[in-house]
């Protein structure tokens, strides 16, 4: 163990690494609960999802332990499970040709790990529109969870309005989010996942919250349930594109802040990074075999850091927790199937990803414009294909008309012909 992760020249050992790991755990085990319960509303099964969810976790992680050796875990990402569900609704499919789309886009990932060309794409694409792909989709993330909660409600008049107080959910929701909100103030390592139990145990004593058990057999993973030919007949390619792009940027983004604080990044380059980011594009691909959604690195990965994870052992604890988990799922079901539970870690969550904004230059209309436009689309629309593809069109649009045309990278103009394409000939609606 030590000759491998080289734990003293990292300023560590193995009880602050498995500790780390625990942490890093409590603060994400919540997607085991709440990726099945917004993938199983686009009707994929729920113990499909629950398994994999966790094979892409334990397998993403893993990766990133043994050949990346960083205290970084992997696991479907928020965002693209909404994206995913949206999918299904909007574009009127079955969710096995959304899981044909995600295998598409973890292959391509594979690929393009293997090439500069993911780097290039990195480069090429100006910080406000990563930042503000990032914020729309925690705007939808956070909106969802609203809807969810009953907090926002279908109006008539003006679209949405305020819910229902007297709602036994909507107050359940409400304090929730205010008692996770107080424990993340108090920096209670595990805010998310205890807030989530607390709810869960006053769900429980109010009524709101039945098990039918605790503790189980795993359900048998289901393997292969995707139809990839649907992909074509439909012509999903924006659809692969999205889950492609919002993953490279949601995933580099998460790398490069957590080594940034761990101290990894030497002159600012990131040593290993080609097995690092071959982690989250394996973790996809695997995932969307078994039933899931993009697998993406996880932000919360930053709280094991903090709790001085250094090296891929922090990993291996991570994933070897993720194991243990699959015995439970009559439990997670149970919780999942009351929203009070999950809306207030979704609405959290989309707050984390808003960060992004303050480093968009708001003074500078033709970068802030594009930024906003995506900021907007995503949740009015409840597409977050839509908001990449508005953002786009109006960047380099943008920078045309204000004569700087020629400080957008050419793959930028690219991208916007073929989302003009897309939008005018295959309309998602």
């Amino acid at each position: 163990m030590e000759n491998f992760f080289q734990l003293k020249k990292h300023g560590t050992n193995v009880k602050t690494e498995v500790m780390a790991g625990f942490t890093t755990f409590l603060t994400m085990v919540y997607i085991v609960i709440v990726n099945p319960a917004i993938l199983s509303s686009a009707g994929v099964p729920f113990d499909q999802v629950f398994m994999a969810t966790i094979i892409a976790t334990i397998v993403g992680t893993l990766y990133m332990a043994i050949f990346a050796k960083y205290p970084i875990a992997i696991a479907p990402g928020m965002g693209m499970n909404a994206y995913f569900a949206s999918v299904v609704a909007t574009h009127g499919v079955s969710y096995q040709v959304v899981l044909g789309a995600v295998f598409l886009a973890g292959l391509l990932f594979i690929i393009l790990t293997f090439t500069p060309f993911r780097e290039m794409l990195i480069r090429a694409i100006p910080n406000s529109l990563k930042f503000g792909i990032t914020s729309g989709i925690g705007l939808f993330i956070a909106f969802i969870g609203l809807r969810m909660a009953g907090i926002v409600v279908p109006n008539p008049e003006t679209l949405v309005t305020f819910g229902n107080l007297h709602d036994p959910i909507t107050l359940l929701t409400i304090f929730g989010l205010f008692l996770t909100l107080v424990l993340m103030a108090r920096n209670v390592k595990g805010a998310l996942f205890f807030g989530m139990v607390i709810t869960a145990i006053v769900g429980i004593f109010v009524g709101l919250l039945q098990f039918d058990g605790v503790v189980s057999t795993p359900p048998t993973p289901v393997f292969f349930d995707m139809d990839i030919a649907g992909v074509f007949t439909f012509g999903l390619y924006t659809v692969v594109i999205s889950f492609l792009l919002v993953t490279i940027f949601d995933t580099t983004g998460t790398m490069i802040g957590v080594a940034e604080q761990a101290g990894f990044l030497k002159d600012g380059k990131f040593p290993r990074a080609k097995p690092a980011l071959m982690a989250d594009a394996l973790a996809t691909t695997v995932g969307s075999t078994f039933g899931t959604s993009p697998s993406s690195a996880y932000i919360e990965s930053s709280s094991g850091v903090a709790a001085g994870g250094r090296t891929g052992l922090t990993s291996i604890v991570v994933a070897a927790l993720f194991l243990v988990s699959i015995f439970f799922s009559p439990f997670i079901s149970a919780i999942s199937s009351l929203p009070a539970i999950t809306a207030p870690v979704l609405i959290i969550v989309g707050c984390f990803m808003m960060d992004g904004l303050a480093r968009i230059n708001w003074k500078q209309f033709d970068e802030a414009f594009p930024a906003f436009a995506i900021l907007i689309t995503m949740p009015l629309t409840s597409s977050i294909a839509t908001g990449i593809a508005i953002g786009f069109i109006s960047y380099p649009l943008m920078k045309l008309v204000s004569g700087k045309g020629k400080t957008v990278h050419p793959i930028l103009y690219f991208f916007a012909v073929i989302f003009i394409i897309q939008m005018i000939f295959f309309p998602a609606h």
